[in-house]
C-alpha cells in the first residue's frame, strides 16, 4: 500500500518544477528540455525496475507496473513528439531566405 501512496504522489507531481515568479534567473530550453529527458528516464527506470520485481516474484502489484509502464511509454511519446516539432521548426527556420 505504502508503494502505491508513493507511485500516487510521483504521478501527481510535474515532470518540471513551476519557478516562482520572485525569482530572477532565467531558465534556459536546454535546461527544461533536460529536466523533461531526466523526468521521461526515471520514469522508464522505475517501470523497468516494477517489471522486473514481478518477473522476480519480489512484488505481485501487477497492476502497478503496467500503470507505470503506460505513464513511461506515454510520456517517451510525448517527448518524441516534442523533438520532431523541434526539428520541423528548425528546418523551417534554416530554409528561410536572408
Amino acid at each position: 500500500m505504502q508503494r502505491m501512496a508513493t507511485m500516487q504522489i510521483a504521478a501527481q507531481q510535474p515532470l518540471i518544477a513551476p519557478q516562482s515568479q520572485n525569482n530572477t534567473q532565467d531558465t534556459s530550453f536546454g535546461q527544461v528540455f533536460h529536466a523533461a529527458l531526466n523526468g521521461v528516464d526515471r520514469q522508464q527506470q522505475e517501470a523497468a525496475n516494477l517489471a522486473t520485481q514481478i518477473e522476480t516474484g519480489a512484488s505481485d502489484d501487477l497492476t502497478g507496473a503496467m500503470i507505470a509502464s503506460q505513464k513511461a511509454s506515454l510520456s517517451f511519446s510525448a517527448l518524441t513528439q516534442v523533438r520532431n516539432k523541434l526539428m520541423t521548426a528548425y528546418d523551417e527556420v534554416m530554409k528561410m531566405p536572408l
